[in-house]
């Protein structure tokens, strides 16, 4: 039965998205996050009384029109901002999506687990998650939570066999060694649900959103990786 008194904040809507998750996705990103990571690309997520309300039945009808292009892997992805703080309404629209035989997909960085959480993750088809660092002082140092909530989360989510896609964005002078890659291995190897592992160079077109908003980028003096050393991490990933 659908609850239509629940509602959520949206930042944004994206109908054809190739980078969200298996096929072409419609991307809905959420408002509000609880995490100040350093590379963040999105700092006009972050803000909780931003964004426009919708109900999961208006999301839901807006993704409908989109479904000849998602083929057998494509369908709906939420991402953020970070959507396990609304959980209650990704649920709701994942419910729904599935009514619909819409395929789903959480984009998050898994670093909440709760009954809500874990009511939406029953309804959930593949997580992309966001696995930042493998070290706990990086991420309490450029994240805002530990590493050891995000495994929990990762444990979850095996204890479940929910297929998982593990992402991380490469960022020059933190993690663009091989040590964290090997790391990164040993993490997608113990954790049986991880299907894939996706390596992002870090980017910096968002400086002109922090500018805008008057607010710091964290990374401005730190420089996008080389081509070469993304090639050179993927070549240790793959081997």
């Amino acid at each position: 039965m659908s609850n239509s008194a629940v509602t959520g904040r949206i930042h944004s809507i994206q109908s054809l998205g190739a980078l969200d998750g298996p096929g072409v996705r419609f991307v809905v990103f959420m408002q509000g996050c609880n995490l100040r990571c350093g590379c963040c690309h999105n700092p006009d997520t972050w803000d909780f009384s931003g964004g426009e309300i919708f109900t999961p039945e208006k999301i839901v009808e807006k993704a409908k029109h989109y479904r000849e292009y998602f083929g057998t892997k494509g369908g709906i992805t939420v991402s953020g901002g970070e959507p396990l703080l609304q959980a209650e309404f990704v649920r709701e629209v994942f419910s729904l999506c599935h009514k619909e035989g819409i395929n789903t997909c959480l984009d998050t960085s898994g670093s909440i687990l709760n009954e809500d959480v874990k009511a939406l993750l029953a309804e959930t088809d593949r997580v992309l998650l966001d696995l930042k660092y493998t070290s706990d002082s990086l991420y309490r140092q450029h994240v805002g939570c530990d590493m050891e909530a995000v495994l929990r989360f990762l444990s979850y989510l095996n204890e479940k066999q929910i297929p998982t896609t593990l992402r991380q964005v490469i960022i020059p002078t933190l993690n663009d060694n091989k040590q964290n890659i090997f790391a990164l291995k040993a993490i997608a190897e113990k954790y049986k649900c991880v299907e894939k592992t996706e390596l992002l160079p870090f980017r910096k077109m968002c400086q002109v959103k922090y500018d805008k908003l008057g607010k710091e980028f964290a990374f401005a003096h730190i420089p996008e990786p080389e081509p070469k050393t993304m090639a050179e991490l993927e070549k240790i990933l793959n081997e």
